[in-house]
């Protein structure tokens, strides 16, 4: 069944809502009546398929297709979900939501991305309220997974977690807001640290870069992993929390800041602040500081999925539910262990794979065929693993961010404490990209030496092997380093 998404409007964040559903597998219609809409949103779909599919160690849904459209009423027919991000102004929301509601489907849901206003306020003047909510992302949506769901006192309870479900579909983190409050939470504190950071400009103590500076080397990192209060956990030392405030607690009575004041935004601050952002990074196009943003979210988010940690646990449970619909691959012939995108992180000085993640994709390739034969965690951990005693790879073509590569696996032996393995890496268009040759030997960890496996592992290992005896001989096996074409 074919899930339909719908835009109403196509700005920068409606833009990138599109990428996230479209590059999750669902089609997409859009309405906006800027005649430049489908260019621009056309310009944020080429970010988002450079650097979404990156975050994924599995290769993605097929992308859905997109379409334009004249009214409202075409845009939502058919669509389960549909997110508003038009101009923030209220009477242009109650008008949209009019229009949304005359015409899609009763079940749909239906999402805000607005940061100003409540649900109570978006859906006042609709009869039903039941599903309109505010679904307020951050940008960039495609890389992003935050979504502050509010359903405030009008949304339902099964709306609510209809829109939840979907959204945790597309690789998002959906957080439900208990109460309407203007700014929900996020924003809230944006705002604080906007303000601050304004009359620390206005007064002179700092330049926009200055202050960036003291953002992104300091507790900016720290925020990206354990935000506000684990931070302030881990400096309480042992005691925690408690510690932590008693001994910081009586400093909110000094005048630190100016939280409540609000700068006054004068010609003269507004050139300020607009000169130095300029001379701070004026250098680059805004597309230009998108890409470099998109580049580096995608390395920090991936380095924290490693860990299972903040943002990255969304992105492993993501793959964790991608992996679990690939389900398991055929064993008789040619093994599919990996079938990926290459990520940005990826690649060298030469604008391609780095050869040192050439023998991390085989890697994960023969982690994967362990795990069919049932040497996963759960076996590894009662004591039980292969080790790779040699690896021989063969690099043949190159492989460039964005490119979906495919590894098939065959074994060569499979018997007592060996298993011998051959991997292809292959690209989408069937080029053979790199192959590699893997001897592993059966360990007990406790001993650190070899040993044999337990039964059922080296029953199927040989059950497979059998199956692959009739496939030819791998061109290449066997070859060292330095041998003759």
């Amino acid at each position: 069944m074919t899930k339909i998404a719908a835009i109403i409007g196509g700005g920068v964040i409606g833009g990138a809502w599109a990428a996230r559903f479209l590059l999750n597998g669902w089609d997409v219609q859009v309405y906006d009546p800027d005649p430049e809409a489908e260019r621009k949103i056309g310009e944020v779909l080429d970010n988002a398929r450079r650097s979404l599919p990156s975050l994924s160690d599995h290769v993605m849904p097929k992308e859905g297709k997109i379409s334009f459209h004249g009214t409202i009423a075409e845009a939502v027919t058919g669509a389960r979900y549909i997110q508003e991000s038009v101009p923030e102004r209220m009477d242009i929301k109650h008008l949209t939501f009019t229009a949304i509601t005359e015409a899609c489907s009763k079940d749909a849901v239906i999402g805000s991305s607005t940061s100003s206003f409540t649900p109570t306020e978006l859906s006042s003047q609709q009869v039903d309220k039941s599903r309109i909510m505010v679904c307020h992302p951050f940008n960039p949506v495609y890389l992003l997974p935050l979504v502050e769901v509010v359903g405030g006192t009008t949304a339902s309870e099964d709306a609510i977690e209809t829109c939840m479900e979907i959204l945790t579909e597309i690789g998002m983190k959906p957080l439900k807001i208990q109460k309407e409050i203007l700014g929900h939470i996020a924003d809230r504190l944006l705002e604080s640290v906007w303000r601050e950071g304004l009359w620390l400009i206005k007064d002179g103590i700092c330049d926009t870069e200055t202050l960036d500076d003291a953002m992104r080397f300091g507790f900016g990192l720290r925020w990206a992993q354990m935000g506000l209060f684990e931070t302030y956990r881990i400096a309480g030392g042992e005691a925690g929390m408690l510690h932590f405030i008693s001994q910081f607690g009586p400093t909110m009575e000094w005048p630190l800041s100016k939280l409540m004041d609000v700068p006054e935004l004068d010609d003269a601050l507004i050139k300020k602040v607009a000169d130095q952002s300029d001379a701070q990074s004026g250098m680059y196009s805004i597309r230009e500081l998108e890409r470099i943003r998109d580049t580096n979210l995608v390395g920090m988010m991936r380095a924290l999925k490693a860990q299972n940690w903040g943002a990255g646990s969304v992105l492993a449970n993501y793959d964790a539910g991608v992996k679990e619909a690939i389900g398991t691959p055929d064993m008789d012939g040619l093994v599919r262990t990996v079938a990926r995108t290459v990520p940005l992180d990826w690649l060298d000085y030469n604008g391609h794979m780095n050869e040192a993640r050439y023998l991390q994709a085989f890697g994960d390739a023969t982690d994967r065929f362990m795990e069919l034969i049932g040497c996963d965690a759960a076996y590894i951990a009662k004591g039980g693993s292969y080790f790779t005693a040699e690896t021989h790879i063969r690099h043949l073509d190159e492989a460039k961010a964005g490119e979906v590569i495919e590894i098939d696996t065959q074994v060569v032996l499979g018997a007592g404490k060996k298993m011998h393995l051959f991997h292809f890496m292959k690209a989408a268009d069937g080029r053979v990209l790199a192959t590699a040759e893997h001897m592993l030997i059966h360990v007990s960890l406790e001993t650190r030496k070899a040993a044999p496996p337990a039964p059922e592992i080296e029953a199927k290992l040989v059950e497979v092997a059998k199956a692959h005896e009739g496939l030819p001989v791998p061109e290449g096996m066997g070859r060292f380093v330095g041998q003759g074409r």
